[in-house]
């Protein structure tokens, strides 16, 4: 969406800190021995207290309230009473809802308790590299060009970034044009971003993969056999300069 007005500037900063309040409170929640799905109905007791609906389950009939993948999972992860929650665990939470309206998307991945597995080097990159894309963001820029920045900086790092995951438009509903905002230089994208869009800008910065797989449940992602991703992602509006980062601004950083 394009905001055209203050009141869709409320809205949308509303349900961005519906999410991104939700999100904080879900890292500040888990805990090792801690089943997925209860981490989840925290969540979904989080978005209830400011009357937000789940996206993924509204738009998609997910199963769960948030999307809570571990380790070797990059996205949609379905949150069971099953999956249990381990202490050095790469974990990634993904929240997004519906408020009034407005839909807003936040989400960050975080090492559980100690670095025993050493995740966090990954994590720290997928955060910092987001924070270098926000920078770049501006009325005019094309799209392709940020997705370049980001993927020559992950090489920097040693890390690859998954391909067939990207960000997109939000606001009246989840996901909106543009449609695709890439982690890498895509030549064929001729978009640029414009001011007052909002857009959900995302990292997906991978150990060694450059692909997301679809499991058997029809929902996770994963990466390729021993690869690990961190995301992070921030709803923002585009202006003539530096973006107004809604979730940010909220309570959350990257």
């Amino acid at each position: 969406m394009s905001i055209t007005s203050q009141a869709e500037l409320l809205g949308m900063q509303k349900a961005s800190e519906a999410v991104a309040l939700t999100l904080k409170s879900m890292r500040e929640f888990a805990k090792p021995g801690m089943s997925t799905a209860e981490l989840d109905e925290h969540g979904r007791t989080m978005l209830e207290r400011f009357g937000a609906r789940s996206a993924p389950k509204l738009t998609y009939g997910f199963p769960g309230w948030t999307c809570i993948s571990l380790n070797n999972e990059i996205a949609h992860g379905i949150p069971s009473a099953r999956t249990i929650l381990r202490e050095g665990d790469l974990v990634n939470v993904d929240v997004s809802a519906e408020l009034d309206g407005f839909w807003a998307d936040n989400g960050g991945s975080f090492v559980l308790g100690a670095d025993i597995h050493q995740h966090q080097q990954l994590v720290n990159a997928s955060s910092d590299i987001l924070k270098i894309a926000l920078s770049n963001i501006r009325d005019g820029v094309r799209i392709a060009q940020v997705g370049g920045i980001i993927e020559a900086e992950a090489r920097k790092r040693g890390y690859s970034v998954i391909k067939n995951l990207t960000g997109h438009g939000i606001g009246r509903g989840l996901h909106e044009e543009p449609h695709s905002i890439a982690n890498y230089y895509d030549k064929y994208n001729r978009d640029r971003f414009r001011k007052n869009a909002v857009v959900a800008i995302e990292t997906f910065i991978s150990t060694k993969g450059t692909w997301a797989y679809e499991g058997s449940d029809g929902w996770t992602l994963s990466g390729k056999r021993g690869s690990f991703t961190a995301q992070h992602e921030h709803t923002i509006v585009v202006t003539d300069g530096e973006p107004m980062i809604l979730t940010y601004e909220n309570g959350v950083t990257a």
